[in-house]
């Protein structure tokens, strides 16, 4: 028997490899169109409502507050009205409280002592906001009662003596926090929704200074150094200032105001597919098409990401590291229905006052 060269061996394998590379390179090509996008949204969103009444009520509230300013229909309305009904409740309890300081300042402790520190990111985070005094627990009231805002609840009749716990946050200085290194360097996406609740229950206007005072800690130049968990602040932090000036998906922005955001994006797009998580290259896509800017191909190419990390046995886009718990994944799945099934309007609300 003559024996082959290991050179005539070695062919038929490197042929087999270089095919294997040239399909999985036709894979990676594959494009798909707004049926399969509107498909896999369809799934999620079917698989989701089928747990819907298993999760906690923030995930709950989270959720049918989206659908229902995507679609406007009114099976989303008792869900909403749900959270409208806890929020007064819990509100008209909190009010009263803060005309005793001593009451504020036990809230504003247990607050910075009860953030959670499980992660390194929290851990930074907890660290950042004991030095900010009531600002762990403003924050937190200013969301609820901007909540309150969007629902048509904050008045007189729902909420005797809101204008109390305006004055209390008229109290604070804000600027400072919103402007300053250390939170926008570890809570960017916070500081940018926290300036719109402000601006939202008129205690101040500090939407421009915090956008100039991110802009001159974040300025481009400065990404190549960046490592990944700051970058990744960074991003989700610019997706949260078009969002959050949206009242949160509740009408559409303009392109021209939030072009410096949507063009770093476009232009940074392979270090943010590759670097961020789904979580935020999501928010990045719908950046975009708040903007009016569907048919920019960076939309495209997200959505093609976003399809690639997608579940179909799990029917969700599972967590980075492939988890596949629902209540982890709702906030990463209800953005994936919204970049993969965009209507053509947006639907503010509900109001829930006539409830």
């Amino acid at each position: 028997m003559i024996a082959l060269p290991s050179w005539h061996i070695a062919r038929p394998r490197l042929a087999w490899l270089l095919l294997l590379l040239w399909l999985g390179g036709c894979a990676a090509d594959v494009h798909h169109d707004e049926a399969d996008y509107t498909r896999v949204a369809t799934e999620i969103r079917q698989h989701y409502e089928a747990i819907l009444p298993e999760l906690p009520m923030s995930d709950r509230r989270h959720y049918a507050q989206r659908l229902y300013r995507m679609t406007g229909e009114a099976r989303y309305l008792p869900l909403n009205r749900a959270y409208g009904e806890q929020l007064v409740e819990e509100l008209r309890a909190e009010i009263p409280g803060l005309s005793q300081p001593a009451v504020v300042a036990q809230r504003a402790a247990d607050a910075r002592h009860g953030y959670p520190e499980r992660t390194a990111k929290q851990r930074r985070r907890k660290q950042m906001l004991a030095e900010w005094g009531d600002i762990a627990y403003a924050k937190g009231l200013a969301f609820r009662l901007t909540q309150a805002s969007y629902h048509g609840l904050l008045n007189e009749t729902d909420l005797p003596g809101y204008r109390q716990a305006l004055d209390y946050l008229r109290s604070l200085d804000f600027r400072a926090f919103v402007t300053a290194p250390g939170p926008l360097e570890v809570y960017a996406a916070q500081v940018a929704n926290l300036v719109y609740y402000l601006d939202e229950l008129g205690v101040a206007d500090l939407r421009q200074a915090s956008i100039q005072a991110f802009r001159a800690h974040y300025p481009a130049e400065r990404d190549a150094g960046l490592p990944r968990p700051s970058y990744r602040n960074k991003i989700y932090g610019m997706t949260h200032f078009v969002i959050a000036a949206s009242d949160y998906y509740q009408r559409p922005v303009s392109a021209d105001e939030f072009g410096w955001i949507l063009e770093e994006f476009a232009a940074d797009l392979e270090r943010i597919l590759r670097d961020t998580k789904a979580d935020i290259f999501t928010e990045v896509g719908i950046s975009f098409l708040l903007a009016g800017r569907e048919g920019d191909p960076t939309v495209r190419r997200l959505r093609e990401a976003l399809l690639a990390r997608y579940s179909p046995e799990a029917r969700m886009v599972p967590a980075e590291q492939g988890g596949l718990d629902p209540v982890q994944g709702e906030h990463r799945n209800v953005l994936a229905i919204m970049l993969l099934d965009w209507p053509e309007r947006l639907y503010p609300g509900p109001d829930l006052s006539h409830w």
